[in-house]
């Protein structure tokens, strides 16, 4: 791939629609501080080149493979914990208590913001909590930020939930997702404005097929099949 492909599939891609309020903005003040002083206008200019590309939607490949866990974010994977409890009490009403694993992925502010549902299924249960503003990569960040969590469950009977969290410089959660919604894999659901963190819940019983320090991609990245029994995977140092 050359390097303009590079840039052009990276970088030049058509933004979320909650970005252009910022995006026109940050491009009107550029305008009017060119015509008042050109050197802080290009400052503006630059930093709404950078909204643009915070706020970009690339299309992404989503495996079709029925059962697959898909990433819901781009990002780094910081934590795996087993025999966890939605946060909330969000699964007190089923009575699935510590029965699942908890997946944390952390968006820095250059990573794509864009989520996507992690799995084919029915959201049947949806929480938003406003909560502090701590830093993402926090595990009380789980607890205690402000975030959105829905519980989906699937063709087969499985619950697996998604949390959208706020970190330290984000301060809006944008979500699509209700009650009673049908959902696909892969498919945009919402977006966190500026540095995050977004967790899923997979069944207790389910491996997850990453490892911590891994980099995902919503979208496209495997986290887990629910119709396999794989050993869960360990990172290996080179």
């Amino acid at each position: 791939m050359s390097l303009i492909d590079t840039i052009t599939r990276t970088m030049l891609v058509k933004p979320h629609p909650a970005g252009y309020p910022f995006i026109g903005g940050a491009l009107a003040l550029a305008i009017l501080f060119l015509l008042v002083w050109k050197p802080l206008g290009v400052i503006t200019l630059i930093l709404a080149l950078f909204i643009m590309y915070f706020f970009r939607d690339p299309v992404r490949a989503v495996p079709q493979k029925e059962g697959l866990v898909i990433a819901p974010a781009d990002g780094r994977i910081i934590s795996i914990t087993p025999n966890h409890a939605l946060p909330d009490d969000l699964g007190t009403e089923l009575d699935l208590g510590n029965n699942f694993t908890k997946i944390s992925i952390f968006l820095s502010v250059l990573d794509v913001h864009v989520n996507r549902t992690p799995v084919n299924g029915d959201v049947i249960k949806t929480f938003y909590y406003e909560g502090k503003f701590l830093n993402a990569e926090l595990d009380k960040a789980s607890e205690e930020n402000e975030r959105s969590i829905a519980l989906i469950k699937t063709d087969k009977d499985q619950y697996v939930g998604v949390s959208q969290i706020a970190g330290l410089i984000a301060r809006r959660i944008i979500t699509d997702l209700k009650e009673g919604n049908k959902v696909t894999a892969g498919e945009r659901f919402g977006l966190i404005r500026f540095g995050s963190r977004t967790d899923i819940y997979l069944p207790k019983n389910i491996n997850p097929q990453v490892c911590v320090g891994q980099r995902t991609l919503g979208g496209e990245t495997i986290l887990a099949d629910l119709n396999a029994k794989e050993a869960p995977m360990t990172a290996v140092s080179i």
